[in-house]
C-alpha cells in the first residue's frame, strides 16, 4: 500500500501497478481501461509518491505475477545484480535526478543498463518532462551491425518502406529506387506484405536480395511477415536477412500475436545459423506500440506505457538490430491527439534507449485521430534532437497499403540537414560512390542514365 497527502487529503494506491498507472501522464487508452488518475491532483500525488519508491522494490513487487507471466520471469531472471548495484540505493526520484546530472554520462549509462528493469524505466519516465526525456536519451549511443553500422553519434538512418497494396514487384521496386535516390534505406529496406502467403513473401525476398546484391548496397532487407512464416522460409533457404516480429509486454499479448518466448528463441537460433551479416550479426527486428496489450485485452490492469516498456525487456533479450514503436498507428482510442502521441514517442524512445535498445520511431498517425502532419513535423525534430536511431521513409509519407500517415524521404533529408546528421557510414560511402550524394551530404542530380534506373523491375 502506498500513500501521499495533499492539502490534508490522503491518497492511497493499493499496489505498485496502481501507483504507476495513476502517475502516468493522461492518455486515452488508460482512461478507456479505467486506470488513469481521477484528477490532476491525484496524478501529482501519485508522482510524488512514486518518487519515494526505492528501485529495489521493483524486484520484489511485480506488476504482472511472476508465476503466470513468462515476460515477468524473463525480466526478473535475467536481471543483472552487478549492474544494478551502482543504483541500488536510489529511489525513483533520486534515479531521475542522477540521470539528468552530468555524472550520468554515456559510459555510466552503459554500465547500468542491464540492471534497469523495464518497470524502473517506465517509473522514472513518469516523473520527467518532455525535455528531460530528450536530454537523457540523447546521451545514449546504442550501436548495432549487420551489413552496416547503425546508431553512431552524428548518424541518422531510415527504413525504406516501399509497401504496395497488392505486393506487386514492379511497384515495390519503383519505390525502392525512389527511396535510394533520396538517400533512404540504410537501416533496412523493409516491406509490410499485403499477405502472409509464403510464396508471395519469398518472391519479394528474392527481388530484394537481387537488388542489394546487384548494386552492392550495404544494407539489409526485411519482409515483415509473421515469425512462423520467416521460420518456414529460412528452412527453405530463402534469403532472409532480418527476422521481424511485433511483440508486447505480457505473455497474453504475445499469445495474441501468435508467439511465445520459446518461438522467438527458435527464430533467433535459426537466424544466427543463416549468418548473412557482413560487419555484424544483429538480425532481429521488433515493432511495438503503446496500446497493443489493451487492444488484446491482455494488459492485466497495467498502464499502457509500462506494458510498452516491458516489451522492450523482451526485445533486449534477443540483441536486435532494430526496434521501433509505431507510436500513433494503433489509433486515437489509445493516443488521442498530437500531444499524446508526442509524449508517448518521447517516453518510448527514452525507455528503450535506457534499457540499451537501438530504438527508432515510426512517427505516424491514423486519419481518424486528432493529429496532422504539422504535429509529425514537430515530433520529427524532437526525435532527431533526442538521438533517435532511425525513422520510416515512405513515398509521400502516405502508406498506400497500411492506410496511415508516416514520414517521407524528404523528411529524412530535412532532419539530416537541420541537425547536421549523416547516414550510416558504409551506406554514406555507397551513396557518394553512386553519385547520389556528395561528401557534404547534398543530393546530386540524377540523370536517366543512372544505373539504378536501369533495374529491370523498375
Amino acid at each position: 500500500m502506498y500513500h501521499y497527502s495533499i492539502k490534508n487529503h490522503r491518497y492511497t494506491f493499493s499496489d505498485l501497478k496502481t501507483l504507476l498507472a495513476k502517475a502516468s501522464p493522461f492518455r486515452s487508452g488508460d482512461a478507456m481501461a479505467g486506470l488513469t488518475a481521477a484528477s490532476y491532483e491525484e496524478r501529482v500525488a501519485a508522482q510524488f509518491c512514486l518518487a519515494d519508491v526505492p528501485l529495489i522494490n521493483f524486484l520484489s513487487e511485480t506488476v504482472v505475477p511472476y508465476e503466470t507471466d513468462e515476460v515477468t520471469r524473463l525480466i526478473i531472471d535475467s536481471h543483472d545484480a552487478g549492474a544494478f548495484s551502482l543504483i541500488r540505493s536510489f529511489t525513483v526520484g533520486m534515479f531521475r535526478d542522477w540521470l539528468l546530472s552530468d555524472a550520468a554520462d554515456a559510459v555510466a549509462l552503459q554500465l547500468i543498463r542491464q540492471g534497469i528493469t523495464p518497470e524502473m524505466a517506465a517509473a522514472v519516465s513518469k516523473l520527467m518532462r518532455n525535455q528531460d526525456l530528450i536530454l537523457v536519451a540523447q546521451k545514449i549511443e546504442v550501436v548495432t551491425r549487420f551489413r552496416n553500422t547503425l546508431g553512431l553519434k552524428g548518424r541518422f538512418s531510415s527504413r525504406l518502406q516501399p509497401n504496395h497494396p497488392t505486393d506487386d514487384l514492379k511497384g515495390i521496386a519503383a519505390s525502392i529506387v525512389d527511396g535510394l535516390l533520396y538517400a533512404s534505406g540504410d537501416a533496412v529496406i523493409g516491406i509490410n506484405p499485403a499477405t502472409d502467403n509464403p510464396a508471395a513473401i519469398n518472391a519479394i525476398l528474392q527481388m530484394l536480395d537481387q537488388v542489394i546484391d546487384q548494386y552492392s548496397i550495404p544494407t539489409q532487407s526485411c519482409v515483415l511477415c509473421h515469425l512462423t512464416t520467416s521460420l518456414q522460409l529460412m528452412n527453405q533457404q530463402a534469403p532472409v536477412d532480418l527476422i521481424f516480429q511485433s511483440i508486447g509486454g505480457t505473455e497474453l499479448t504475445n499469445k495474441s500475436f501468435g508467439i511465445s518466448l520459446s518461438l522467438l528463441q527458435e527464430a533467433y537460433d535459426a537466424g544466427r545459423s543463416m549468418n548473412r551479416g557482413t560487419v555484424g550479426n544483429n538480425f532481429m527486428y521488433f515493432e511495438t506500440g503503446q496500446g497493443s496489450s489493451l487492444s488484446a485485452n491482455a494488459h492485466g490492469g497495467v498502464d499502457q506505457q509500462t506494458c510498452e516498456a516491458r516489451a522492450y525487456g523482451v526485445a533486449r533479450h534477443f540483441d536486435p538490430l532494430l526496434v521501433n514503436s509505431v507510436v500513433g498507428f494503433i489509433g486515437p482510442e489509445y493516443l488521442y491527439d498530437g500531444k499524446q502521441i508526442t509524449r508517448a514517442a518521447l517516453e518510448d524512445h527514452f525507455c528503450a534507449k535506457l534499457l540499451g535498445l537501438p530504438m527508432g520511431m515510426d512517427i505516424c498517425y491514423t486519419n481518424h485521430s486528432e493529429t496532422d502532419q504539422d504535429d509529425m513535423d514537430n515530433l520529427l525534430v524532437l526525435m532527431g534532437v533526442a538521438g533517435c536511431n532511425f525513422i520510416m521513409g515512405v513515398p509521400g509519407a502516405d502508406d498506400i497499403m497500411l492506410n496511415y500517415q508516416s514520414t517521407s524521404f524528404h523528411d529524412i533529408l530535412c532532419l539530416r540537414k537541420l541537425l547536421h546528421l549523416k547516414p550510416a557510414p558504409e551506406f554514406e560511402a555507397w551513396l557518394i560512390g553512386q553519385q547520389i550524394m556528395d561528401p557534404q551530404g547534398n543530393l546530386l542530380p540524377v540523370t536517366n542514365a543512372h544505373p539504378l534506373l536501369k533495374y529491370p523491375a523498375a
